[in-house]
């Protein structure tokens, strides 16, 4: 039998609460639901030995059918990780992945790479994803979230903001990395973090992960040599999407 300490699981938060695209696990892309399209592109990832989607509504398991592995959560959750949290206690398994609902061209490849730095190294608590950002107009973007790392690569701050600046050549964008929503926690950690308070630096940026670092949780940032999936966050995401997944023919 595997080591449980090895075994990774993924979990796919999903609610049907959203301010900017109202019912968004459910939105129609090339004929399938959203969260079914990210289901989909979870399975294949080779690191992870189940997919679960966790979810309080009953419309989306409904939505994602009766092979999809699906378990029901509490509605008073204020974040993914907090749901993905619950589904975690329950777990057999020493690293949780935690995927994004809104990611349905997610390349499974980003999942797989995670999980590898997690069983590569044995005291990473935490690890996420960075990708080169296309140009300098990203770095000025505050919907897109920067990350800058020490020389071993831990996150040293995540922001909104341009980040790093270059006080020489501002429009110098290559220290510069994209953070990429995806996560993988050990089990023991997940709990620690859901469980604590929400921290200052976290309120203000608007970004949870701010939450692991001001209390001392250090992340593992692995650089992704391909781009950023598109994350269905305004209703021209979703148009944006639809045309690819439409190109694809799938």
């Amino acid at each position: 039998m595997p080591d449980v300490k090895e075994v990774a699981v993924a979990v796919i938060p999903a609610r049907l609460a959203s301010s900017r695209v109202p019912g968004k696990p459910l939105a129609d892309i090339g004929g399938t639901p959203m969260i079914r399209r990210v289901y989909e592109r979870a399975l294949l990832a080779d690191a992870v030995s189940r997919v679960i989607v966790a979810t309080d509504d009953e419309r989306v398991r409904e939505a994602l059918g009766s092979d999809a592995e699906v378990v029901m959560t509490r509605s008073d959750h204020e974040s993914g990780t907090d749901r993905v949290a619950e589904v975690a206690e329950s777990l057999d398994a020493g690293i949780i992945v935690n995927i994004q609902g809104d990611l349905p061209v997610l390349d499974p490849g980003m999942v797989d790479a995670l999980v590898e730095a997690m069983r590569g190294e044995a005291s990473l608590e935490m690890a996420t994803l960075a990708v080169p950002l296309a140009d300098a107009g990203e770095l000025k973007t505050d919907s897109i979230v920067k990350v800058v790392t020490d020389l071993q690569g831990r996150a040293l701050y995540f922001s909104r903001a341009a980040i790093p600046y270059n006080r020489d050549t501002p429009e110098d964008i290559q220290l510069a990395l994209h953070h990429v929503g995806l996560y993988a926690y050990r089990r023991d950690a997940l709990l620690r973090i859901a469980a604590l308070e929400p921290t200052p630096l976290e309120k203000s940026e608007r970004l949870e992960q701010l939450r692991a670092l001001e209390n001392g949780i250090g992340i593992g940032v692995v650089r992704y040599s391909g781009s950023s999936p598109l994350e269905v966050d305004t209703p021209e995401d979703l148009q944006a999407v639809r045309k690819i997944v439409g190109g694809l023919g799938t």
